[in-house]
């Protein structure tokens, strides 16, 4: 077992495990960590606890120490020094004419990298591109490809629904959707109407899904014959949360609604009429 603390370094961010050594910290606190890509400034998103050895990255990087004053301060001038870098950037992507969308840059807390993110139909040479801002910089350049629901992430903005996009406030991780959730779900397919900012299917669809999908595995299947209190008929709709048929009935030429209780009574005294 492994005794961590979880980290996240942006608002929406994924959660990583860190070791926290011999410090008291607390879900809210500002810590300097260790990373992969250098030390880095995050905020503690969950209570220390212990964790099997499959659920972490070995080896286990350590909290440095609870963020300070100046710390803050730091982080205040790399946003400030990030959106210049923006600008050039920007202005450098057009030079070298590159079919490509610049979509954020962060510097990591220590300096020692400047991060561009952005979006591209395909491949990018940014061979020179990475050289000239090296120049400018004179530190360390990532150029990172994003697809465009990280860049909505990034972004930010405001869903169909009117709240502000989930991507970008609280889902850490993005979780497969598919066209089938719409449809388990009786939602019009008409894109504009199922697709997110990013264009792509929105995440809510993953929702209820599971629910939709335990309540289709109880109920009959639309053209399925069924016997209801008014007689034997077809079923040509479903309710699915509330549990509710729309059958239509063989012998009256009309469309019925029956809850699922009432039809799997009713088929119920068939057989044991037959019997």
């Amino acid at each position: 077992m492994y005794k961590v603390i979880g980290v996240r370094f942006k608002n929406a961010g994924k959660i990583y495990f860190f070791d926290p050594l011999d410090y008291e910290l607390s879900v809210g606190d500002y810590v300097i960590v260790e990373t992969a890509r250098g030390v880095e400034y995050g905020k503690v998103a969950s209570r220390m606890k212990e964790v099997e050895e499959n659920d972490v990255v070995l080896p286990l990087k350590k909290i440095i120490r609870p963020a300070q004053a100046d710390d803050i301060e730091q982080v205040l001038e790399n946003r400030e020094e990030a959106e210049r870098a923006f600008y050039t950037g920007q202005g450098k992507i057009e030079e070298h004419n590159l079919d490509m969308k610049l979509v954020d840059v962060e510097y990591t807390f220590d300096r020692n990298k400047i991060v561009f993110y952005f979006t591209a139909e395909g491949r990018v040479d940014f061979r020179n591109l990475v050289k000239d801002l090296a120049s400018i910089f004179r530190t360390r350049i990532e150029l990172r490809q994003i697809g465009v629901r990280d860049e909505a992430k990034m972004l930010g903005g405001i869903g169909p629904c009117g709240r502000m996009l989930c991507c970008s406030t609280f889902l850490g991780d993005f979780e497969p959707v598919s066209i089938k959730m719409a449809k388990d779900q009786n939602l019009s397919l008409n894109p504009s109407k199922i697709s997110g900012l990013c264009g792509r299917l929105m995440c809510c669809l993953k929702y209820e899904n599971d629910e939709y999908e335990e309540a289709k595995a109880m109920m009959p299947d639309i053209g399925a014959p069924v016997q209801t209190p008014d007689g034997p008929g077809k079923v040509v709709g479903l309710n699915l949360l509330e549990h509710i048929l729309q059958v239509s009935l063989n012998e009256r030429n009309q469309v019925v609604e029956y809850t699922m209780t009432e039809v799997a009574e009713s088929a119920k005294n068939v057989v044991q009429l037959m019997k």
